[in-house]
C-alpha cells in the first residue's frame, strides 16, 4: 500500500491530470503500477500521458515533498490510516489531502461544519457568541473554510472558548486566501488545522471555492447555516451534507432580512431549526 501511496501522490501533482482520471488508473490496476496499463495511458490527451510518464520517472515529486515536511505539512493519500473516514463516503473525496496542525483533529468524533455569509451582520456573531462554548464544551470541533464572514468568526469563537476547529481552504497551504486570514490560519496550523485538497503551491482558483465545500460538509457529522441569501455557497455546502445523509441545522432569521432567506429556506425543506446549542448536542448523543 505504501508504493500505491506514493504513486498516488505523485500522480496528484501532474499538470493535466483529473479526478476522473486517476479514478481510471485505480479502476485499471488498484496497486498503480502504470507499466501494467499502457493501453490505457495512450488512451489519455497526449500532453497528459507525457506528463503522467515524466512525473512517475522524476525525483520532481521527492523534492517537493521534502519543502512539504521542512514546512511540517503533512501529505495524507486515500489509502492511509489518517485518511478520514468520514471523507471517504463522499462523492469524488480527495485522492489526497495535505494538512498542517493537528492530525488527531481528523478522528473527532464530533464535527459540526459552520458556513454563512461572508457578509456577515451582527446577527451572526451574536447566535455564534451564544452556540459555541457549549458547542466546545461537549467537545464537538467545528469545521469551516476560513473565508471572511462566518467563517472566520466560527474559527475565532471556537480558539477563544479553548475549543478545536478545522479549516478547509482553496489553493494549497502556501496560498493563503484572503490575506487578511493569514494570522488566523498560522495560529490554526500551530494548535487546530488547515486542510487543502491542493499541492501546497497551487494558487487559489474560483472554482476551487464551491469545490472545497464538499469537503468541509464530508468531513462533519452535520452542517450549520448561520447566515446566508438565497443563492450562496453555504447553500451548496448544506445540499452536499443533504447528499451525503449528514445532518443540516439552521438558524433561523428575520423573514425581511436577505441574509436569513437561506437558513429560512433550508427549515422549510427539513432542516433543523437552531434556537439553542443543545438542539445540535442532543442530536448526537449516540456519538459519545
Amino acid at each position: 500500500m505504501e508504493i500505491v501511496n506514493k504513486t498516488l501522490i505523485k500522480l496528484h501533482h501532474c499538470r493535466g491530470i483529473s479526478w476522473k482520471i486517476i479514478g481510471s488508473l485505480l479502476k485499471e490496476d488498484p496497486t498503480l503500477q502504470l507499466h501494467k496499463i499502457p493501453s490505457f495511458l495512450s488512451s489519455l490527451p497526449p500532453n497528459v500521458e507525457k506528463e503522467i510518464v515524466e512525473t512517475i520517472h522524476s525525483n520532481y515529486v521527492e523534492e517537493l515533498m521534502n519543502q512539504y515536511r521542512y514546512n511540517h505539512i503533512h501529505t495524507i493519500p486515500f489509502f492511509d490510516p489518517l485518511y478520514p473516514p468520514l471523507l471517504k463516503e463522499i462523492y469524488q473525496p480527495p485522492w489526497v489531502l495535505y494538512a498542517k496542525g493537528d492530525l488527531s483533529l481528523l478522528q473527532s468524533k464530533k464535527k459540526l461544519a459552520i458556513v454563512g455569509s461572508r457578509l456577515a451582520t451582527t446577527y451572526s456573531t451574536k447566535v455564534m457568541q451564544q452556540l459555541l462554548k457549549e458547542l466546545v464544551e461537549e467537545k464537538i470541533t467545528t469545521v469551516s473554510g476560513l473565508a471572511h464572514g462566518v467563517d472566520s468568526i466560527a474559527h475565532k469563537l471556537t480558539i477563544d472558548h479553548g475549543g478545536k476547529t478545522i479549516g478547509v481552504i482553496a489553493g494549497g497551504l502556501f496560498h493563503i486566501y484572503p490575506k487578511e486570514n493569514r494570522e488566523l490560519a498560522g495560529e490554526m496550523m500551530k494548535d487546530h488545522l488547515v486542510l487543502s485538497e491542493y499541492p501546497p503551491l497551487t494558487k487559489p482558483l474560483k472554482w476551487q471555492f464551491p469545490m472545497r465545500n464538499r469537503i468541509i460538509s464530508g468531513l462533519s457529522n452535520g452542517t450549520l447555516v448561520v447566515e446566508a441569501k438565497q443563492k450562496s455557497g453555504s447553500l451548496i455546502t448544506a445540499n452536499f451534507a443533504v447528499n451525503e445523509g449528514r445532518d443540516v441545522f439552521a438558524i433561523p432569521g428575520n423573514i425581511f432580512s436577505p441574509y436569513s432567506v437561506g437558513p429560512n429556506e433550508l427549515i422549510q425543506q427539513g432542516a433543523k431549526p437552531v434556537l439553542v446549542a443543545n438542539d445540535i448536542i442532543e442530536e448526537w448523543k449516540h456519538l459519545e
